[in-house]
């Protein structure tokens, strides 16, 4: 059955919800819940007892502690950043049972005429930046929020509304789910490919040997294992500013794990950098867990927090590079930075880290190889993130249409 319009409709007087239906009545916030902040205690990191019950922030469980608060059905609203949220991120949602909410979501009982879940849809839905003013950090205060409008329907329609979205929602968000999870697969296929390569080469009919390196285990017997520092040298070629003439690459303008270097048109950086040839390899030394690998495709200055290898002639760089990335490479790395908000690696313990070396013949076929098969593997992530993107976006209108009123449901909600 084709979704269709009210027969009627009238202006809100509010821009984010636009025309409603002519029977349906428009208030504030404060007219459908009641608010229970007063309630609500932070509890800091180091007073936290781990337990089983959910212990809420401004975007949903923080982490479980062994208390509660609250036992009932309540509506969280996040109140630090709320117009600055990602387009698809809630700001608001359900909770159910028992639970501890700290001071950066506001906790609302909503009345007994009013559907909990249409609410949180609305809130959703909200443009939060027409009230959030003069504040240098975001906040939903409490006056704020209750003075939000909120479009009300009939107690029946709002069953259908809610009803037609939770059979729509839960499809979209189960295929949602299944791509993910394909996308974790395709990442696991790529990550255990590079590291089997990376060590049993490309003949699986070679005969094997022990590295001696526990991690690496058997190799070819034509192979042999090296410290990093062997095949490439670290650089520190070092300015203290930024030239005007050389394209700048920061931590946050290579994606994990793949190699790939994102749009970036930074013409300034105030702090020192590091220079680099096109072909050098680049390694993130902060978070490496993260996995910012890259060779470098020209010359230009890079963030300190990336290592500048120099790879020498006896070696292939691609081949290096994969080295760098696999994750093998990076779990030991990870396992001896230092710092616990802000973990870095030493290069210079990353230099001495023991990796395989092939003959430079079979460096390139098998970087030319793990080049063309994760090239495969990226595309079709790629593809399936764009679909979810697309889902999402979907999502997002269906709901938006519902809930303000531009579809009736009414009829295809049973």
């Amino acid at each position: 059955m084709k979704i269709k319009p009210y027969l009627e409709y009238k202006d809100s007087g509010v821009k984010w919800i636009g025309k409603i239906p002519k029977k349906w009545d428009l208030k504030r916030l404060k007219h459908f819940t009641f608010n229970l902040d007063g309630k609500r205690i932070p509890i800091s990191a180091e007073n936290r007892v781990l337990g089983n019950i959910p212990y809420y922030g401004a975007t949903g469980i923080v982490d479980y502690v062994d208390d509660y608060i609250f036992d009932e059905e309540l509506l969280m609203v996040g109140e630090d950043g709320a117009p600055f949220f990602e387009f698809y991120k809630d700001v608001a949602f359900v909770v159910r049972g028992k639970c501890w909410v700290n001071n950066h979501a506001h906790i609302l009982k909503v009345s007994k005429n009013f559907d909990i879940n249409l609410l949180m849809h609305l809130l959703n839905q909200a443009d939060y930046s027409l009230y959030i003013k003069g504040s240098t950090r975001d906040k939903l205060n409490q006056d704020q929020l209750k003075e939000i409008p909120i479009i009300e329907p009939s107690y029946a329609e709002q069953t259908s509304i809610v009803t037609f979205l939770n059979k729509k929602v839960s499809v979209i968000d189960k295929t949602i789910g299944n791509d993910t999870k394909l996308i974790e697969l395709l990442k696991e296929k790529r990550t255990a490919l590079i590291n089997h390569v990376m060590t049993k080469g490309l003949d699986q009919e070679a005969n094997m040997k022990d590295s001696g390196v526990k991690w690496i285990g058997e190799i070819p017997e034509g192979w042999r294992v090296d410290k990093l520092k062997y095949t490439s040298t670290i650089s520190n070629d070092t300015l203290n500013k930024k030239p005007i003439n050389l394209p700048y690459i920061g931590l946050e303008h290579i994606k994990s794990f793949t190699g790939v270097l994102l749009e970036n048109d930074l013409e300034e950086v105030d702090s020192s950098v590091n220079l680099y040839k096109k072909g050098d390899i680049l390694f993130g030394k902060l978070r490496p867990y993260l996995a910012k690998v890259i060779v470098a495709p020209f010359d230009g200055v890079c963030t300190t927090e990336l290592i500048v290898f120099k790879v020498n002639n006896d070696n292939y760089n691609h081949f290096i590079f994969q080295q760098l990335l696999s994750q093998r490479f990076i779990d030991i790395v990870n396992s001896m930075t230092y710092g616990v908000k802000m973990p870095r690696a030493n290069p210079y313990q990353i230099e001495n880290m023991m990796i395989t070396v092939p003959p430079i013949i079979e460096q390139k076929q098998i970087a030319d190889y793990l080049e063309n098969e994760n090239s495969k593997i990226d595309e079709t992530i790629q593809k399936i993130e764009n679909k979810i993107k697309l889902m999402e976006e979907y999502k997002k209108s269906l709901i938006h249409h519902v809930v303000t009123g531009k579809f009736d449901v009414r009829e295809v909600a049973v």
